[in-house]
């Protein structure tokens, strides 16, 4: 288990780097469409941005995958580990069993040859008075025993129905989790295979633009009149204010689809590392971050509130105050300080 996570956890820390290197000497994936050439410097840049809107939908449903395997992984654990205490329960109370077995079985046969274990028996076979009281006390005595035995049998062989019952239903549980692990692995493969050509083809565009169109379509790293001092003032440590602070930092990083940093990124994992820098764990993925922290009415955004775009929140970004936002926008533009309203808004969190 624990090898099953860890190679997952490395697959998903080299998968972005693996796939730039790959698809920058590659013309795409078998059997899939080259790139139609566009007929204009503005349509190339447009295809440009389009391409590269639905590899960052395919990054952040790939990242979401290998989140949900994760946890899938996690339920298998542990299951196996209940499967196993319910059977390490079920061998000690079957050992319980064979220890009486011996017990009930003398007893089982003693009462086939016919036995005489009661008081009729002693009075009829008694020669005096004191003997009948010896033998009538001895039988209490063997019945007592008996009875004991006969209960303690009873309750182990209950325990140990008991415990088969619970090993047979851990087991059950072991082998759903292992089930939806695969299926959520084979899901994460399809993901990657997918989010591979979609890569593949945003390169591919890319390396027709020209020279200016690149540089247009990068833009500048921070819009005209932007006053990082002023919007800093009165930084609070911890604080989603110096978590912006942070992510401001990497403004000119380059875009990698997959990377978390510390010199490349993609959207959420931007904001990841931003309020890592803070002491904040935030969840990996844009859609699992649109659930952390408490929810902002786009009214009362603050700076360093974390903001979504597009009606899946395949895109994020933190607040940088005047309609503004920091974030990694895709690949061939750094991350950036741009206007919030060049993307779909769906809703803010603050963290």
């Amino acid at each position: 288990m624990a090898a099953h996570r860890s190679q997952t956890r490395a697959v998903a820390s080299t998968f972005a780097a693996v796939l730039v290197a790959v698809t920058l000497y590659s013309s795409g994936p078998a059997g899939a469409d080259p790139v139609a050439l566009p007929a204009t410097p503005g349509d190339a840049v447009q295809q440009m941005i389009d391409l590269s809107r639905q590899s960052e939908q395919l990054n952040q449903q790939a990242l979401d995958a290998e989140a949900d395997l994760d946890a899938k992984l996690g339920a298998q654990h542990d299951a196996d580990v209940k499967h196993g205490s319910a059977q390490a329960q079920l061998d000690a109370a079957r050992a319980e069993v064979r220890r009486y077995q011996p017990m009930i079985d003398r007893t089982a046969i003693a009462a086939y040859q016919g036995a005489r274990t009661n008081r009729l028996f002693a009075v009829l076979v008694s020669d005096s008075p004191q003997q009948l009281l010896d033998q009538m006390s001895t039988l209490d005595v063997m019945s007592a025993q008996t009875q004991e035995q006969l209960d303690k049998f009873r309750h182990v062989t209950d325990v140990a129905s008991a415990a088969e019952t619970e090993a047979r239903s851990a087991a059950d549980s072991a082998r759903a989790a292992a089930d939806k692990a695969d299926a959520v692995r084979a899901d994460l493969r399809h993901k990657q295979d997918d989010l591979s050509g979609a890569v593949s083809r945003v390169i591919e565009a890319w390396g027709k633009l020209s020279a200016t169109d690149r540089a247009g379509l990068a833009g500048s790293p921070f819009p005209p009149g932007f006053d990082r001092d002023t919007l800093l003032q009165g930084l609070v440590p911890g604080s989603g204010t110096s978590a912006l602070a942070a992510g401001l930092t990497r403004v000119g990083d380059p875009y990698v689809w997959g990377a978390t940093g510390p010199s490349q990124f993609d959207c959420s994992g931007l904001v990841q590392w931003a309020f890592k820098q803070v002491g904040k764990n935030v969840p990996r993925t844009s859609s699992a971050q649109a659930s952390y922290g408490t929810p902002v009415k786009k009214e009362d955004l603050q700076p360093g509130d974390v903001v979504f775009f597009y009606p899946e929140i395949s895109h994020v970004g933190i607040y940088a105050g005047n309609g503004l936002m920091l974030h990694a926008s895709t690949f061939g533009v750094p991350v950036a300080v741009a206007p919030m309203s060049s993307t779909p808004y769906h809703s803010a969190r603050r963290y």
